[in-house]
């Protein structure tokens, strides 16, 4: 009977062990899940929300959760300009997301710089600061670091460095790819111009 008890306990063990080994090897599978899926920006939507009649410079196309940051894919365009000699500069800065510029097309003079003068904060309600670029502020450049950029051209943006637009000659229209590891933006964002029914 002493036997009997003893190879009982046992076998509860050795199960209750194994039920365990299982377990601990199933958190992994269960934590990690399948990586999320790859998301399309066609030409087709850069072009429909670039050419919308509704939206600023600034538009973004769709923001996509890749896991462990957002990436926003926005399209920009800006039109012809020149700063006068001597005329102060200002640009854009934004607090957590970097921006990785792409020119499609034309060309222009592009600023960047972090020493600056008077940062006025962005309204947290600005569509711009919700949708596209999270917390931002504009503010004047002190010096900065300029050159000229055209199709074909990338420029990365960190978080924190004021960018803008010295001289366009014409027009500069780019692509704007936008990591976001502090989850600011939007995921699943579509923009609206890609929602409506075709015709």
């Amino acid at each position: 009977m002493m036997r009997t008890a003893k190879v009982s306990r046992r076998s509860r063990a050795v199960s209750s062990t194994c039920v365990n080994l299982c377990v601990l090897a199933a958190i992994p599978a269960l934590c990690s899940g399948a990586p999320p899926p790859a998301v399309d920006v066609l030409k087709s939507d850069i072009d429909a929300v670039a050419a919308a009649p509704e939206g600023g410079a600034d538009r973004q196309i769709k923001v996509v959760d890749v896991g462990n940051l957002n990436v926003g894919v926005g399209v920009l365009q800006q039109a012809k300009r020149k700063t006068a000699d001597g005329e102060p500069v200002s640009g854009i800065s934004h607090a957590q997301v970097t921006e990785v510029y792409y020119v499609l097309s034309g060309s222009g003079v592009l600023i960047t710089g972090t020493e600056i003068a008077n940062p006025v904060a962005l309204k947290a309600d600005d569509e711009v600061v919700k949708v596209a670029v999270g917390p931002s502020r504009r503010a004047t450049f002190m010096g900065g670091q300029r050159r000229t950029v055209s199709a074909g051209d990338v420029v990365v943006i960190p978080a924190g460095v004021l960018h803008g637009w010295v001289e366009i000659p014409d027009h500069v229209k780019y692509l704007s790819i936008r990591p976001d590891p502090d989850r600011v933006l939007p995921a699943g964002y579509v923009n609206p111009t890609l929602k409506q029914p075709a015709l």
